[in-house]
């Protein structure tokens, strides 16, 4: 009894434990399906994706430099690409549908392959490819095209065209800076042999003016063929234009389409000039001392003479500026006592225009003339010529002669101007030509080269000089 009792005792005990076991090996088991199920559900999902090729997008940097990748995302990345590309060419593969890890043979070629990772050329910046661009232009090219203007090309051509002798070409053609021989050979052979050269400078030629074409045109050296046509008319005929436009019209071929009577006619007085005709002849040198010219007589000088000679041409400067500087002295101590004009300048102040002296006043807008003598001269003043009435004190004089007119009291009390410049003097709006005069009255307006003035008279002096002049005229 006491056994079966406590057998009982024992299986009643073991009875809560084995159910709680029981139940913990069924949560056990519950998680554990759960987890498969989840596998499953996330390998399906991997396949899927793979099958549809849809990989989920990495983040990645847009910007020009990106970092390093690390083994783990090389091996990735490498996996993603060889499964696109598998896509592409032959469809998708059943085996690596079902989610299964790739066989040992590609792991060995995933970890050999991206060993040494080559980054993906990033697209130029555009403004990379301008510099890469302007790099490759030879430097030569931009430097002719700054010194050799689309117009020196043209000469250039048509001088060598004309001559056949680049030596001839540099010495008759006057380009539009100083070029060497050298300079004009480089260029020709550049124009000639050089497609990038040839090619700019043809573009620039035919963007020329047709004005300006035709100018370069006119200014063509002449050829040897024209050059004997031209010598063939008579030095002592004395052709006229007709001449000439006859001799265009019997060798059309021969002469340069730019050619015009009126320049083949200065070309042969050029050419008679130099006793270039047919019918001339250079005439020999006279023997003996005779000097035609000065470098004959530059010629017949012995340096060795000159060497203890006095500098002449020194001492004749010396010369010259010492009498100057006298001159100058003598002109300043005359004027010391023979002011006849007083100039002023006009302030803010209202000053009186006239006193007892004053026998008229010549205003202009910076600065008044005064009077105070019977005959005045105008103009603009220099250092060998002093005048009485610097015009140059108003404004700007260059116009004016030095010595422009010159203003008169006459007995009666009428005061006249008279010009004696180049250019006319208005008065009040008259023109006053070179050699005549002209009578002023009160309040005239005086202008000369864009100077104005306004003559204003000396009412009260002027009634008492001509009271004066008829005590006079009786007697």
């Amino acid at each position: 009894m006491t056994h079966g009792t406590g057998g009982t005792a024992q299986r009643g005990r073991s009875g809560p434990d084995s159910q709680g076991l029981l139940d913990s090996s069924l949560m056990a088991s519950g998680t554990a399906s759960r987890s498969e199920d989840e596998e499953s559900l996330a390998g399906q999902k991997r396949a899927s994706s793979q099958a549809l090729g849809t990989i989920p997008k990495r983040r990645s940097s847009s910007r020009f430099i990106k970092r390093k990748k690390f083994d783990d995302e090389l091996v990735e990345s490498s996996l993603a690409k060889s499964s696109t590309r598998a896509k592409g060419a032959s469809g998708v593969e059943p085996g690596r549908c079902s989610g299964s890890e790739p066989s040992s043979s590609e792991k060995k070629k995933v970890s050999k392959a991206p060993s040494t990772p080559v980054p993906p050329s990033p697209a130029p910046a555009p403004g990379l490819t301008k510099r890469v661009k302007k790099s490759k232009q030879p430097l030569q090219v931009t430097k002719d095209l700054g010194r050799w203007k689309p117009a020196d090309d043209l000469l250039l051509i048509n001088a060598v065209l004309q001559t056949n002798d680049l030596t001839s070409v540099h010495l008759g053609v006057k380009f539009s800076c100083r070029f060497t021989l050298r300079e004009v050979q480089e260029r020709w052979y550049a124009l000639l042999y050089d497609p990038v050269i040839s090619k700019l400078a043809c573009q620039a030629m035919r963007q020329l003016h047709p004005e300006a074409i035709a100018a370069i045109q006119s200014k063509a050296l002449f050829s040897k063929a024209e050059e004997q046509l031209l010598s063939k008319v008579g030095s002592t005929s004395q052709p006229t234009l007709d001449t000439f436009q006859d001799l265009l019209h019997r060798h059309p071929d021969a002469f340069y389409l730019a050619r015009t009577a009126k320049a083949l006619q200065a070309h042969w007085q050029l050419m008679k000039q130099y006793y270039l005709l047919e019918d001339q002849t250079v005439q020999p040198l006279p023997k003996g001392d005779q000097v035609l010219n000065f470098s004959d007589a530059e010629d017949l000088i012995d340096d060795s003479k000159l060497k203890d000679m006095r500098d002449e041409v020194l001492e004749h400067e010396l010369t010259v500026a010492d009498r100057r500087q006298k001159r100058e002295i003598r002109q300043l101590e005359q004027e010391l006592h023979k002011w006849q004009v007083l100039v002023d300048s006009i302030t803010g102040m209202s000053s009186p225009d006239f006193d007892n002296q004053t026998l008229a006043v010549l205003r202009g807008r910076m600065v008044r003339y005064l009077m105070r003598s019977r005959e005045i001269t105008l103009g603009r003043a220099t250092k060998d010529n002093q005048i009485d009435v610097d015009l140059s004190l108003e404004g700007p004089a260059w116009k004016i002669s030095r010595k422009q007119g010159v203003i008169k009291l006459k007995n009666n009390g009428d005061f006249f101007i008279a010009n004696e410049g180049r250019r006319p003097i208005y008065i009040d709006g008259r023109p006053v030509l070179c050699g005549s005069k002209w009578r002023l009255s009160n309040n005239s307006v005086v202008e000369i080269a864009s100077l104005r003035f306004v003559f204003l008279i000396n009412q009260d002096l002027i009634a008492l000089i001509r009271a004066e002049a008829a005590k006079i005229t009786p007697q």
